[in-house]
C-alpha cells in the first residue's frame, strides 16, 4: 500500500498541474448524479497527461518495459511536450500493444501472473484512472478499504475491530472471491460504468479495447482484468460495489419509509424486524460479513454465494 509520504507527493503533484480543482468537481457531480458524457476533454488534457507521467515516474515499475522493450526513458528522450501530442493521438484512435506476462512467486510457493502494458498504455491507463476515480469514490462504499485514496489495510483492520469488540458481532461470514482479476465479466463491468454515470462513448470503447488487450501467449481475453494494468484495481472495485451496497441495503443503509432523527434510532427499531444485522468490511476481493448470530451468518453466507454466482 501506498505510504503517507507518496499520497502527500500525489496531492502536491495533483495541485502542481492544476488538476485537483478538477477532480474535486467531479466528485461533486458524482455526489449529484450526474452524468458523465465528455471525460474525454479531461483524459487528453495536457496537464492530465502531464501529471499521469509525474505519478508513473515516481512508481518502482517505471523502469520495466513491456513487450515493446521500452520505459520512462523513451518519454524522456521524446521530451514531455512531444509525448503530450504522442498520446493525444494514440487517443484519437486508440489500439493498446500487447501485454507482457510474468509469474510472479508467492508466499505459497506457487506464482501468479502478472500483466505488463507498454509504457504509453501505462500512461494512458493512468490518465483514465485519474479522471474516473474521484467520480467512482463518490459512489463507493465507505467500507471498502482496497486500491483507495487514503485507505490501507489498517483502515479495514480498524474497522473489523470496532464491529466485534464495540458493536459485539461475533459471528462472520468470510468470502474471498477465488480467481476473480480473471473472471471479471467485460458486458456486466461496462454497464457498471454506465450505472454510475461515466457515459462518454469514446472513453468506454477505449476501456472495452484495454480489457481485450492481447496478452502474450494466451491470446485476447473474453473475461477478467489484468493484474498489473494501471486501471484494473479500480475496475475490480467498481465491479464489486454494488455487492457491498447489496449487503450494505440489508441493515446498515436499509431504505425505510419511517423517518427516524439518526440512522442509529432506525437500527434500533429494525431491530425489531425481521431483518438480519450484517456489517461489510471489504479488502479487494476479501470480504467479511459481520452477522448477530449463528443463524444469520448461515444465511448470508449462502445468499452472497448465490449473488456473487449470478455476477
Amino acid at each position: 500500500m501506498e505510504s503517507r509520504l507518496m499520497k502527500r507527493q500525489k496531492l502536491r503533484n495533483n495541485e502542481y498541474y492544476d488538476m485537483q480543482e478538477v477532480f474535486d468537481e467531479l466528485y461533486a457531480d458524482s455526489t449529484n448524479n450526474l452524468r458523465f458524457r465528455k471525460l474525454m476533454k479531461h483524459i487528453s488534457s495536457d496537464n492530465n497527461i502531464k501529471l499521469a507521467y509525474r505519478n508513473i515516474k515516481g512508481n518502482k515499475g517505471s523502469v520495466t518495459p513491456g513487450i515493446d522493450n521500452l520505459n520512462m526513458k523513451f518519454i524522456e528522450k521524446m521530451g514531455i511536450d512531444n509525448y503530450i501530442q504522442h498520446i493525444k493521438k494514440k487517443l484519437n484512435n486508440y489500439s493498446p500493444k500487447s501485454v507482457r506476462r510474468v509469474e510472479i512467486p508467492k508466499p505459497n510457493g506457487k506464482t501468479r501472473p502478472l500483466g505488463i502494458p507498454c509504457i504509453d498504455d501505462r500512461i494512458i491507463q493512468q490518465c483514465i484512472k485519474q479522471i474516473l476515480e474521484p467520480i467512482c469514490e463518490a459512489k463507493f462504499h465507505n467500507h471498502s478499504y482496497a486500491f483507495r485514496p487514503n485507505r490501507s489495510t489498517k483502515h479495514a483492520i480498524a474497522r473489523a475491530n470496532f464491529v466485534m469488540w464495540k458493536m459485539k458481532l461475533h459471528y462472520v461470514v468470510d468470502v474471498d472471491i477465488q480467481g476473480f482479476f480473471d473472471n471479471v465479466n467485460h458486458n456486466k463491468l461496462m454497464h457498471q460504468l454506465w450505472f454510475m454515470g461515466i457515459q462518454d462513448k469514446n472513453l468506454l470503447k477505449i476501456l472495452g479495447k484495454i480489457l481485450k488487450s492481447e496478452i502474450q501467449g494466451i491470446g485476447m481475453p473474453t473475461k477478467g482484468t489484468s493484474q498489473g494494468g494501471i486501471i484494473s484495481p479500480l475496475l475490480s472495485n467498481i465491479v464489486l460495489n454494488e455487492f457491498d451496497w447489496w449487503i450494505s441495503s440489508q441493515w446498515e443503509s436499509y431504505s425505510s419509509h419511517n423517518i427516524y432523527a439518526n440512522v442509529g434510532n432506525m437500527h434500533r427499531v429494525l431491530k425489531n424486524s425481521n431483518l438480519k444485522e450484517m456489517w461489510i468490511v471489504r479488502y479487494a476481493d476479501d470480504f467479511k460479513i459481520f452477522c448477530r448470530d449463528w443463524r444469520t451468518a448461515q444465511k448470508i453466507f449462502i445468499a452472497s454465494n448465490n449473488g456473487l454466482r449470478k455476477g
